[in-house]
């Protein structure tokens, strides 16, 4: 699929048979990750309705699979940058769905013919997160691109430009910039658009204590009896100070602990979402609105959000992962950013948690872009 950033009239000669995603200019939230802003029906391009400025039109393109956290990150680094982007959701097929990000013969047409057709006129920069990306932005550099792959790819990192992994993946190389937790579009103006499109939580009575649930993966470890403690110590603060609550939750919080969560905390002042059947998701207003934020321990990308913040982080869940997130979360204590939830939720000082400008900056000093 690809996404348009840009005005103008494209050429004949430059029109693709693609899928692309219409800017209705209406903010969208998707299990707390996505803020772009899209209708989700997919239409034909071409020339007659499609304008874009033949100099800007292909500059940079931001690549990612299906999974929303990997097209956050490649979509916040192409925004950082200050260049217009079109943006590619791939499907692979196979072998090259298992394969990625290794060439095989054929690898071409890895994603299409769509995007096997756009390999003939490639962009400037070619910005992937993810393995199936590594393999697109790989394809990209070898047609003239300059590439630059998030997330380790768990293959030498000179078939790319740059490669960006967090700390955690300790990942090292010439051609390597490391960053503490994700890539993310948080920082004070988003979070002041966040405040203006959820005004209406400004009446909500202090403290606001923003619950972020997640859900249990390979490396955390979590059962019902966590989530039953965590509720009831997020209850108990919230009763006990007279403040509101603003909970979110995840596409890997189990559908019983969504339902626990409307049917026991929906008594406090506040709002409660569980899934789409709720509308739309306030993540956004939740992280803006926060005076406190309470976050389950799963999510690297949920967490490096959380910590983007003026609010104080509690973590739950803690004891419960392990690998590389357990690295990730050692890193946020030794720093001071986040606490136990253990402890008492007092206010701390804090110092917002923000690399993707950093990250920007280096890739276009060592790009020279």
């Amino acid at each position: 699929m690809l996404q348009i950033e840009a005005a103008g009239k494209v050429p004949a000669a430059e029109v693709w048979k693609c899928r692309v995603l219409r800017n209705r200019n209406t903010r969208r939230f998707q299990n707390g990750l996505s803020t772009i802003v899209q209708q989700q029906r997919p239409v034909s391009l071409n020339a007659a309705s499609v304008n874009i400025p033949p100099a800007l039109s292909a500059t940079v393109w931001s690549l990612s699979d299906a999974k929303a956290g990997n097209r956050r990150q490649a979509d916040a680094l192409a925004h950082a940058l200050g260049q217009p982007f079109r943006g590619w959701t791939l499907q692979s097929r196979a072998p090259w769905q298992w394969l990625a990000p290794r060439r095989w013969p054929g690898a071409g047409h890895a994603f299409g013919e769509d995007f096997a057709r756009a390999l003939a006129a490639p962009p400037r920069l070619a910005i992937g997160c993810g393995r199936q990306a590594a393999l697109a932005t790989r394809l990209l550099r070898e047609r003239g691109a300059r590439s630059v792959q998030i997330l380790d790819p768990r293959i030498a990192t000179d078939h790319w430009d740059l490669v960006i992994a967090p700390e955690h993946d300790r990942l090292h190389g010439e051609n390597v910039i490391t960053l503490l937790g994700s890539l993310h579009p948080v920082d004070d103006l988003w979070l002041a658009a966040a405040r203006r499109d959820f005004d209406s939580y400004s009446a909500l009575p202090g403290p606001r204590t923003a619950l972020l649930l997640g859900g249990a993966s390979a490396h955390a470890h979590f059962d019902d009896a966590m989530y039953e403690g965590v509720l009831a110590q997020v209850e108990s603060i919230v009763r006990s100070e007279g403040g509101s609550l603003m909970a979110t939750t995840s596409r890997r919080t189990p559908a019983p602990v969504r339902q626990h969560l409307r049917e026991r905390l929906s008594a406090l002042p506040g709002v409660v979402w569980r899934g789409e059947d709720d509308g739309a998701n306030p993540y956004a207003g939740l992280l803006g609105w926060a005076d406190r934020i309470v976050c389950t321990a799963d999510s690297v990308n949920m967490l490096s959000e959380a910590a983007a913040t003026w609010a104080p982080v509690f973590v739950a869940g803690l004891d419960r992962v392990d690998g590389r997130p357990r690295r990730f979360l050692d890193s946020l204590l030794e720093r001071g950013r986040i606490r136990p939830l253990d402890q008492t939720p007092d206010p701390y000082p804090v110092t917002p948690l923000r690399e993707t400008a950093r990250v920007a900056a280096k890739v276009q000093a060592q790009l020279r872009w």
